[in-house]
């Protein structure tokens, strides 16, 4: 599919985020301020939570502007993009608002200042991965988009940022909420598959510079930094080295992650089954990208630099060694994209079963206890990114 697009210079491209105010959402957001581009935001008209509340003032005070509207409105949509000359927009909706991106394709379609669409993808190239259900059922949704932009013939670039700069746990709900261990790691597999790790604020960044570029017109983007291309075991042993001491590794058998995904459990078993797809399958490394509609960011931007595992691991083992009794995971009401509100969670390493104690009650808790003694962390000042 050819579409001409008119470069637009980059300090005058109006920007309209929606979901700006989840995980992925925000660092995109702050991106596009950063770099000096009038960015507006889409709230959802009528009351909202406390936290979304106080993310969207900080981003308003930063310079954004909120426009009112829900993406699945097609003549409210093309209106604001009309009204406010819109370039470019980029969707990092959650799970559960997936399809609603399709009016929105409609919408922008009927625009012709729109130059550019990043649709909510953020994670794997769905159309290669395969996930077990019920991680397949959003991959199908996305997908479904994929069709209608190209259908539509909407400049497009999707982000594939493959996955966390974070200890992954498979039985957490959201990245957010996960630190690296202080009493046991949970290994999935034999621990020996590789998989790329990037930083929320990265995928930021680099989301934002590819925008105008014409290199990524109507491609994949595929976010593979060799500094981050590790393996469960060698996030372990990292791990230990800045804490200082060696953890025991407690395995995460691939019927384990089976059995949890198979409990149809939103959103822990969408959780479930995306890390078996990772850990297990190798979604991210099983092939060679090198056709004519995707790209490696890294080859775009050789000299730009990655926020690397070890610098974030330095930091949680800072904020570990500061916050060594009390248990506090603070995730002020971010919508994950899997499409959840997330709370504050605040527990005391005292109370946590023990990993030989009772039996646990399902497949999705077997080694909770494993994911018990995190450290200590706001998710504003950490680097950690969504989940795909």
């Amino acid at each position: 599919m050819t579409v001409a697009v008119t470069a637009i210079p980059e300090s005058k491209c109006r920007t309209l985020v929606a979901g700006a105010t989840g995980f992925i959402g925000r660092f995109v957001t702050e991106s596009s301020l950063e770099a000096g581009r009038p960015t507006f935001i889409l709230a959802r008209p009528g009351p909202t939570s406390p936290s979304k509340t106080k993310i969207i003032k900080a981003l308003e005070d930063k310079g954004a502007k909120i426009v009112q509207g829900l993406i699945n409105n097609k003549e409210k949509m093309e209106k604001i993009l009309r009204e406010h000359e819109i370039n470019v927009v980029i969707s990092v909706v959650g799970g559960a608002n997936i399809l609603d991106q399709i009016p929105l394709v409609h919408a922008i379609k009927s625009v012709p200042s729109v130059k550019r669409f990043l649709a909510s993808e953020f994670g794997h190239d769905v159309d290669r991965a395969n996930p077990v259900e019920p991680g397949l059922t959003m991959y199908l949704e996305k997908r479904a988009v994929r069709r209608a932009i190209e259908e539509a013939g909407v400049p497009f670039t999707h982000i594939c940022c493959n996955s966390i700069a974070s200890w992954p746990y498979y039985d957490n709900t959201h990245p957010s909420e996960v630190t690296p261990p202080m009493d046991r790691f949970q290994i999935y597999g034999d621990g020996n598959v590789k998989a790329y790790f990037v930083a929320g604020s990265d995928i930021g960044k680099f989301t934002i510079k590819t925008l105008e570029d014409p290199r990524t017109l109507n491609k994949m983007v595929h976010f593979r930094p060799p500094c981050n291309y590790l393996t469960i075991n060698e996030l372990a042993s990292l791990w230990e080295k800045k804490i200082g001491k060696t953890l025991p590794r407690v395995t995460v058998t691939e019927e384990d992650l089976l059995d949890a995904a198979a409990e149809n459990r939103i959103p822990e078993s969408i959780v479930a089954s995306f890390t078996h797809d990772i850990f297990i399958k190798g979604c991210q490394v099983d092939f060679v990208v090198e056709g004519p509609n995707e790209v490696e960011i890294e080859e775009l931007y050789p000299n730009d630099k990655y926020i690397t595992i070890d610098e974030c691991f330095e930091e949680f083992a800072i904020n570990t060694s500061n916050n060594n009794e009390e248990v506090v995971v603070v995730t002020e009401g971010f919508e994950d994209e899997i499409g959840n509100k997330k709370q504050s969670n605040k527990r005391n390493v005292e109370n946590e079963e023990d990993a030989s104690g009772n039996k646990k009650q399902s497949s999705m808790n077997k080694l909770s206890s494993t994911a018990a003694a995190k450290s200590s962390h706001v998710v504003e000042a950490l680097p950690v990114p969504a989940v795909c």
